[in-house]
């Protein structure tokens, strides 16, 4: 009944506006002004009057750009490179991440523009650049005494185990689970002063004050970076080329197997947020047992969507019956695996999906993590 009022009332309002050139006419309200730039005239300068004075410049509101083509021009026109942008960030385009007493950065921007920051902070602080590899995301810094960098950071490491000894430090940055955003990690190693032992890294932190501290500083500089703006570099965005942790593969049996290279709270929320940016309604969740329940006959609610006037005007929510009746529902299982997360898709929890489905809901979830 709702549906066929909805009908009527629009039948009325299109009987009652046909035929009006006012309304949709060349010279109405809701006439096409696609081509009105056809018809712009160019205008002079403004000038003031010779009697107003004033200390203040008028420059024009939309500045013709330099650099453009002028149909006054003869032969080939060469378009210029586009320069990189100067973008102004916030200070929480860097944040502190922590898990246990491990603790790395998180950048909201790719690899290819964290590296010249970070090496940025290095060399500022006295630090010696040994070697850098953008291939692998990886550079790190010759065997140095506290007395060679800045003063603040030679008391921060001093305070936190460094005294009387020499620092080597690597930083590794990753490409972040979501698209666009970097994890930087910071591991030292220490030796006696006058030593020439041949220290290695070691997989995780072992000088967890000193790490802590590199960090601590390094996000603070980050930090007041952003806020002044940064700019891409171009030379590490040419050569910097680490490997993704998503993998899309198949297991044994040939099942589509989704690999996340994450702890599984990490990987459990990362997929949550892409589930939440896919196409369809994610129903319920288990966080024990590690399951999102989906319905892929349902489209995805967003929050604070709110029905346009037609869909106010002839939509209305299908019944619980009909819902029920074209449901697809399926489970998204996240297991840990060694060092990485797999995700599946399942049926039920004694059926594996179909694997056309499965792969089409683990490619959605790999586009939406990046």
């Amino acid at each position: 009944m709702k549906r066929l009022a909805g009908l009527s009332a629009l039948a009325l309002i299109i009987s009652s506006t046909s035929g009006c050139g006012w309304l949709w006419g060349p010279e109405g309200y809701f006439r096409d002004r696609g081509s009105d730039y056809l018809e712009a005239q160019q205008t002079p300068a403004m000038q003031l009057p010779p009697d107003v004075s004033t200390s203040k410049r008028l420059d024009p509101l939309l500045p013709i750009p330099r650099n453009v083509a002028s149909e006054t021009v003869k032969g080939p026109y060469e378009v210029p490179r586009p320069q990189p942008l100067q973008v102004a960030a916030s200070a929480s385009d860097y944040s502190l991440q922590k898990n246990g007493d491990s603790s790395w950065i998180l950048g909201q921007h790719p690899p290819a523009e964290v590296w010249s920051v970070a090496t940025q902070f290095f060399q500022d602080n006295g630090f010696r650049i040994d070697s850098q590899r953008p291939q692998t995301g990886e550079f790190t810094t010759a065997w140095q005494h506290s007395d060679e960098l800045s003063a603040s950071l030679a008391k921060r490491l001093g305070s936190s185990g460094a005294a009387g000894n020499e620092t080597r430090v690597r930083v590794r940055i990753e490409p972040g689970v979501q698209r666009n955003t970097s994890e930087i990690y910071v591991v030292s190693a220490e030796r006696p002063v006058g030593s020439t032992a041949n220290v290695d890294f070691t997989a995780r932190s072992v000088n967890t004050g000193v790490d802590s501290a590199l960090v601590d500083e390094m996000l603070s500089s980050m930090s007041r970076s952003a806020e002044k703006g940064g700019s891409v570099s171009l030379l590490a965005a040419r050569d910097f080329d680490t490997p993704s942790r998503v993998s899309l593969s198949q297991d044994g049996s040939g099942n589509p197997v989704l690999s996340v290279g994450e702890d599984l709270d990490r990987a459990w929320s990362s997929v949550g947020r892409a589930l939440e940016q896919g196409q369809w309604r994610v129903e319920d969740i288990n966080r024990s047992l590690g399951l999102y329940y989906i319905n892929l006959a349902e489209k995805a609610e967003r929050k604070n969507e709110e029905p346009g006037f037609f869909g106010k005007l002839f939509g209305s929510k299908p019944a619980k019956e009909e819902i029920e009746a074209r449901a697809e529902r399926y489970q998204v299982r996240l297991s840990k695996v060694g060092d990485s997360v797999q995700v599946t898709v399942e049926k039920d929890i004694n059926t594996v999906a179909p694997a056309d489905v499965a792969r089409r809901v683990l490619s959605v979830i790999q586009d939406n993590l990046g």
